[in-house]
């Protein structure tokens, strides 16, 4: 998938594009329409427009300071908080433009959860880790709390190893039992979408390939986005993949195909350690 963009700043003409996808007949849950990211008079994203399908995981590659990250959180507005950010283009969820003057950033969050690269969980105990989100929501009602609670630790896959223990301190968990934990609390709210900024980077051979099952079993309820700078990783959690190189769309497709026979030179070269 190629994407024509003349951009070069601010005022750049841009040649409008369509957004697609490998796929036919899909439900796209997330819509990026020439999207142009800048912070001051830098220009990070260049007129870039994807679809994501609904209850898919869509991995974003690409060497260091391509855009990854910074397109990622386009999609739960977490760029807002950086001096001299601004945007051109749209994002929808669920044909809904979320940069539109109307939208309760809050309201958002909730509906698009974020796990990060390093785990973060609260120096509370592992209960009001999970149940801080429903909490700060005004929710008060003990026995619906509680059993949120444990409903999300079990869809982390983390409740029988804590369930005799939930007021252990959190940061006593090993690194991949708080990244379960972070997911746990980012599920309690009942999200629609997530989103990982390289989840697994931190982690032992062993956390990551649980955090990767994790991963594989939520996409049945939840739509995915993850940044990854791992290639096997994305060939083997993610539907589809979006390569990105210094803020441009270069390929977006089945990662099967992406894989082993990618449309664009640029693309083998990256997936075969050429550069990057």
């Amino acid at each position: 998938m190629e994407v024509k963009s003349e951009a070069s700043g601010p005022k750049a003409t841009r040649v409008k594009t369509e957004p697609r996808v490998n796929s036919e007949n899909q439900t796209y849950k997330l819509r990026a329409k020439n999207i142009d990211v800048f912070y001051g008079d830098f220009q990070a994203i260049h007129d870039i427009s994807l679809d994501i399908i609904d209850n898919s995981i869509t991995a974003f590659i690409g060497p260091s300071g391509c855009g990854k990250s910074t397109f990622l959180r386009l999609f739960n507005r977490m760029n807002d908080y950086i001096d001299g950010f601004s945007m051109n283009g749209q994002i929808l969820l669920e044909g809904q433009d979320i940069y539109d003057p109307s939208v309760n950033v809050e309201e958002l969050r909730k509906k698009i959860g974020m796990v990060f690269q390093k785990p973060n969980p609260f120096p509370k105990s592992i209960f009001e880790n999970v149940a801080y989100g429903l909490r700060i929501q005004g929710i008060k009602d003990k026995d619906f709390i509680e059993q949120r609670v444990v409903e999300s630790l079990k869809q982390a896959t983390l409740f029988e190893e804590v369930k005799d223990d939930l007021d252990k301190q959190a940061l006593a968990l090993s690194g991949g039992q708080q990244q379960r934990l972070c997911m746990a609390r980012t599920l309690a709210v009942k999200p629609s979408v997530l989103l990982m900024d390289e989840p697994t980077s931190a982690l032992d051979p062993i956390s990551t390939a649980k955090i990767e099952e994790l991963i594989t079993e939520l996409k049945k309820k939840y739509t995915i986005a993850i940044v990854t700078h791992n290639m096997q990783q994305a060939g083997r959690i993610s539907d589809n993949t979006v390569f990105l190189y210094m803020g441009k769309l270069v390929e977006y497709g089945d990662t099967q195909k992406i894989f082993t026979n990618p449309e664009k030179d640029r693309t083998q070269n990256y997936i075969t350690g050429r550069f990057g």
